[in-house]
């Protein structure tokens, strides 16, 4: 694999999971109640826990995602 494969490839996951977390975020905010009702079939939840637990789970993925994807794509465009 080249350099510059390597490069799209982390612009292809880097959009790929961006698009995943803007899916998640839109979900929660226009079918938030639904989706914490099916999930309040199993689990106890109040509101404010549910929001907070989703609220962490999106901060967790999305420094994931800088961390392995934005990172070494900005790494790899600014030596090469």
């Amino acid at each position: 694999m080249t350099i510059e494969q390597i490069r799209e490839w982390l612009l292809y996951c880097l959009a790929l999971n961006y698009g995943i977390l803007l899916i998640w975020f839109l979900a929660l905010v226009l079918a938030g109640d639904a989706i914490r009702r099916l999930h309040g079939r199993w689990f106890r939840l109040e509101r404010e826990r549910f929001d907070i637990i989703h609220y962490a789970a999106m901060a967790i993925y999305k420094t994931g995602i800088i961390l392995f994807n934005l990172v070494p794509w900005l790494a790899l465009f600014l030596l090469y």
